[in-house]
């Protein structure tokens, strides 16, 4: 019996490493497609491949989100002001805000969005969408990106998304570091932490 029990325990741990071992793998092999081309706030066109200097802290939102989206925004706009004080915010990481409404997140949407944080708009934070007319080839960009870091999204038909709760660290070739929590549980310390531990 006592075998028995032994040889089932033995199994179950060996599941569990193994699903654990999984996402680990799964997680650090993440890297967004370099063609993936999105616009940003200004209209002017953000391909991933293209910059190959900084970090990103990417962010994916939609802007009649009611609570972790504008939570998050809020805690990176804080964020921001760490790593434009330790000197590397702009030099060694940008932030990336990407919509998963692009068809009412249009760029003046964005930049509405943008004003009512108080974010400036300097090039080092960028959000991003797609032109109206070719929406159907933008949700398979955007869904590129996501599927990519496995961030889910889905609209059940009253434009209040349901949506995974994570933000992403990507290194300059825009490969996975890190995943963090949105809304309130987005540890701004942890986050810089991370992020001042990859620019060094």
């Amino acid at each position: 019996m006592k075998k028995i029990y032994l040889i089932c325990s033995l199994a179950v741990f060996l599941g569990i490493a193994g699903g654990i071992s999984f996402f680990l793998i799964r997680d650090a092999n993440a890297a967004i497609p370099a063609d993936v081309t999105l616009i940003n706030q200004n209209g002017d066109t953000y391909n991933f491949g293209k910059d190959k200097k900084k970090l990103k802290l990417i962010e994916f939102v939609y802007t009649h989100c009611p609570d972790v989206c504008p939570t998050t925004t809020k805690k990176m706009v804080e964020l921001k002001k760490d790593l434009v004080n330790k000197g590397v915010f702009g030099k060694d990481i940008e932030f990336v805000t990407i919509t998963i409404d692009p068809y009412r997140d249009t760029p003046e949407i964005l930049q509405g969005y943008i004003q009512g944080f108080g974010i400036k708009d300097d090039k080092n934070w960028v959000f991003l969408t797609g032109e109206k007319q070719n929406m159907k080839n933008v949700q398979k960009e955007i869904r590129k990106v996501t599927d990519a870091l496995q961030f889910q999204y889905k609209d059940p038909g009253n434009g209040q998304f349901v949506h995974s709760t994570f933000t992403y660290l990507v290194d300059e070739n825009n490969i996975f570091i890190a995943k963090f929590p949105m809304g309130e549980e987005f540890n701004k310390q942890e986050v810089f932490d991370k992020i001042i531990d990859k620019t060094e």
